[in-house]
């Protein structure tokens, strides 16, 4: 049994392929081999020494948006048996701190994850307790079954969107969660989908899995254009998906009258805007953040189970576990969209 271990963005090399010896299973603990882990732009943060959702502390094997088949179950697991497909919902909450008990799980005090925290998906084993199992179809193939983990959050953000039908709603950022944002808007019932993306590729997929319009924002003026495609200055909802600041001054100036602006995206620690007060005022705006999943992993499974989504044509690259710091380079690259790594 093999991982690749995560020993520290100061290191050189940054990975190193070791053996892996696990302890005997306890009660509620499940061995999954590992199919199909993507990368996330939290393991890009981790992998240049920013923070991510929580501590980490190499060395460690990442990965956290995984996939795979039951190996063995502890013995009083019931959910899950040998052979069955799982995604793992890699987020531990302690359930008794005040965010916890105050429905606020995802700001959990001693939060931590698999992947993060502990050992992941770039391994070809996991050892993950039996509450982060779900169930995944068969017929789903693994690397579909790993984008459960993004999908729910892009649900959690969906949920603080609150978009009501008949709303027109614009996704700015075309990567992975900008497209699954395209489409998870398309079915709380948005009327028009827009997506603002400067990469030619990504805005035809965008087009091909459910955006009604796609905009080219370095070469387009974005307000103008949802004028010409909505028929009405700015529009409803604005799903902010880059993590820029350029990203977040064109959700306010794509802004409508009541309009409501999620920013979605992982931004730098420090990262500020200026924030137009007259227009908060003047339009009355909503401004929403969104933090990882708590409570819609199942959900996640479920579109994932339900063929709802449009989820393979979002997986561009595929690497094997040797090749992790390579495959970590092409997701940040403007080639790619998702990038899944085959333990």
């Amino acid at each position: 049994m093999r991982g690749t271990f995560f020993l520290g963005a100061d290191k050189t090399p940054k990975f190193e392929v070791r053996d892996m010896e696990f302890a005997p299973l306890g009660g509620h603990d499940v061995l999954v081999r590992n199919k199909a882990c993507g990368i996330c732009g939290t393991d890009v943060h981790i992998y240049h020494g920013e923070a991510g959702s929580a501590d980490v502390a190499p060395p460690v094997v990442l990965g956290h948006e995984f996939s795979g088949m039951v190996e063995k179950v502890g013995a009083e697991v019931t959910k899950v048996k040998p052979g069955d497909h799982v995604a793992m919902d890699p987020n531990i909450y302690c359930n008794h701190c005040r965010p916890c008990r105050m429905g606020k799980k995802q700001n959990c005090e001693n939060l931590f994850a698999l992947g993060v925290n502990v050992n992941g998906g770039f391994a070809e084993y996991a050892v993950c307790p039996d509450t982060q199992c779900f169930k995944v179809k068969e017929e789903i193939g693994f690397d579909v079954a790993a984008m459960a983990e993004p999908l729910a959050c892009v649900l959690h953000g969906i949920d603080q969107a609150a978009i009501k039908p008949g709303q027109d709603v614009l996704v700015i950022g075309g990567g992975t969660i900008g497209l699954l944002m395209v489409q998870m808007a398309k079915i709380s019932g948005a009327s028009t989908v827009i997506l603002s993306e400067p990469i030619e590729m990504r805005r035809k997929i965008g087009m091909e899995v459910g955006a009604d319009a796609a905009i080219d924002p370095i070469h387009e003026d974005v307000p103008a254009r949802i004028k010409e495609i909505c028929g009405h200055e700015g529009a409803d909802v604005i799903i902010e998906c880059v993590g820029k600041g350029f990203a977040v001054e064109q959700a306010f100036k794509a802004a409508g009258l009541g309009a409501t602006i999620l920013l979605f995206s992982v931004p730098g620690v420090d990262a500020t805007v200026p924030l137009p007060l007259f227009d908060v005022y003047k339009k009355e705006l909503k401004i929403v953040g969104s933090m990882i999943n708590p409570d819609t992993h199942q959900r996640a499974v479920n579109l994932i189970n339900g063929g709802r989504l449009e989820i393979k044509k979002l997986i561009t690259h595929v690497y094997d576990m040797e090749h992790l710091e390579d495959a970590i380079h092409m997701q940040m690259s403007s080639e790619s969209i998702k990038v899944v790594v085959h333990p």
